[in-house]
């Protein structure tokens, strides 16, 4: 099992290694997924996902795909992207992925994966968290 703590990691990058790792049968622990960042202007990024929760199938609107507005919901289904989902394999390998907010007491002692060179320190342009793309989006921590 490969426990991954998300902070400052870039979303893209962090998702095509996840998908590598779950392709490959490993069991996958994402913590801290509201603090993984996805690169670009705050207003661009917002906005390319608040369209992406407005589409709707014309014919059938309740089949439309569904976004989540909650951090951990919104890092697994952009992960489910990466994969072949349509397919058993992707399918089976989507099973094997777990995301948290926070850090959850029975992961405190276990041994992170080493991301460091994925990391938002390596970016040199904007960047903005997945908690605050959430809240922008409508999410509410309180509720």
């Amino acid at each position: 099992m490969r426990v991954i703590d998300g902070t400052n990691l870039v979303l893209g990058r962090l998702g095509a290694r996840i998908s590598k790792y779950l392709l490959s049968g490993e069991q996958v622990v994402v913590i801290n997924s509201e603090n993984i960042v996805i690169v670009g202007s705050t207003d661009m990024v917002v906005k390319r996902y608040w369209n992406r929760r407005q589409r709707k199938d014309k014919a059938n609107p309740e089949n439309s795909m569904h976004w989540s507005r909650r951090p951990d919901l919104f890092v697994k289904r952009c992960i489910r992207g990466m994969l072949p989902y349509k397919r058993a394999t992707g399918r089976k390998a989507y099973k094997l992925l777990k995301v948290y907010m926070g850090e959850p007491a029975q992961f405190k002692n276990a041994a992170k994966e080493d991301m460091s060179n994925i990391s938002c320190t390596n970016v040199k342009s904007r960047y903005i968290y997945i908690g605050k793309v959430c809240e922008r989006l409508g999410y509410n921590k309180g509720v």
